[in-house]
């Protein structure tokens, strides 16, 4: 199946495979290894895009040295193919990958991939519908007569439908096209009026920074479940067999997070400083804005970072079901570990 991405993943990954972030030639993140660097373990993980303000922590977590507390070396990796981030470490040839959560259960569940999820970065979704504002779209039922722009995804198919049904109305009332991964100029163009598959936290102020008022709305408030939108995974054998190298990475997570929180400008400036800007050049701006998007929603009152509940997972698979993009009725109970929260208990 193919995965949602955003509209440039494609294009990236054609042009630069899988390197590391920041240098454009190798992967991996420590400048040497002599002395005590040479006994640190390197701890694979595979992002889902280019670095930006949702991986800001671990940039941080490697400038602080938090991974190299733990015994770690973490090497990044950008995606070569957009199913890298769980294909590489269910097949053990990364230890870990930023995925997203329905795109997980549909593989796991229909083609029976070997993963677990081992935290949740993102504790909602951050995939909206955006349109430009004089189009006058705000919410699903507005889309009744407009052309919908998606990426010819089966999720995002289920999604449309969902918020269509949830409004009172059918694909009949509108147009769905699938314009691939060239969402942001299919709208911009005026090829369609709306476009599913978008990042609040990116797309929104991508595109205000270019000079378009937009309106956008959550898929979660017209039918869509809630859920995580990005997850860390990893091969189950991999984690069953050393939870302890699995539970070091995310306790430095965890203070990259906390540091994130505290000093955001601190920690934009670390993520700026390691941005590929020969191929993926960041707009300070918009990194700030994200940020500030992203933090309320990386962790909430009741939810601290990296917690997942298996309830939302079984929600969104259950769901997936009704909606026909998953075959069968799936327990997904086994897909998700606390590692952290298990070791305290």
């Amino acid at each position: 199946m193919k995965k949602k991405l955003f509209a440039v993943l494609m294009a990236a990954a054609m042009v630069f495979g899988m390197t590391a972030c920041g240098s454009g030639e190798s992967a991996d993140t420590t400048a040497e290894t002599t002395g005590d660097e040479a006994q640190l373990e390197d701890f694979s993980i595979v992002l889902d895009w280019y670095p930006n303000a949702v991986h800001a922590f671990l940039y941080d977590a490697i400038e602080k040295g938090y991974f190299a507390e733990e015994g770690l070396n973490l090497v990044i990796q950008f995606p070569a193919n957009t199913n890298d981030g769980i294909s590489l470490p269910a097949a053990g040839k990364a230890d870990a990958g930023v995925y997203y959560m329905q795109d997980a259960i549909m593989t796991s569940c229909e083609e029976n991939v070997p993963i677990v999820s081992i935290g949740a970065v993102t504790q909602k979704s951050m995939n909206v519908v955006i349109s430009l504002k004089d189009s006058g779209i705000t919410e699903a039922k507005d889309l009744a007569g407009k052309k919908i722009g998606y990426a010819g995804t089966v999720l995002s198919e289920a999604q449309i439908q969902a918020m269509l049904q949830n409004a009172g109305l059918t694909a009949d009332d509108c147009e769905c096209i699938d314009v691939g991964f060239d969402l942001m100029s299919a709208l911009t163009t005026s090829q369609v009026d709306a476009t599913i598959g978008n990042m609040v936290n990116h797309e929104v102020p991508q595109m205000e920074e270019q000079g378009f008022e937009v309106n956008y709305f959550y898929p979660t408030d017209f039918g869509v479940p809630q859920g995580y939108e990005l997850v860390f995974l990893a091969n189950k054998d991999a984690v069953a067999e050393n939870p302890e190298k699995y539970q070091g990475f995310l306790r430095a997570c965890q203070k990259g997070f906390e540091d994130m929180k505290n000093n955001p400008d601190e920690v934009l400036q670390i993520l700026l400083d390691n941005q590929n800007e020969a191929n993926f050049p960041l707009s300070e701006n918009v990194e700030r804005q994200s940020m500030e998007i992203l933090l309320p929603d990386m962790e909430t009152e009741s939810a601290p970072f990296l917690h997942q509940e298996v309830s939302v997972w079984q929600e969104n698979a259950d769901w997936m079901y009704e909606v026909g993009v998953l075959t069968k009725e799936a327990d997904v109970s086994g897909l998700v570990v606390n590692l952290l929260e298990d070791a305290e208990a």
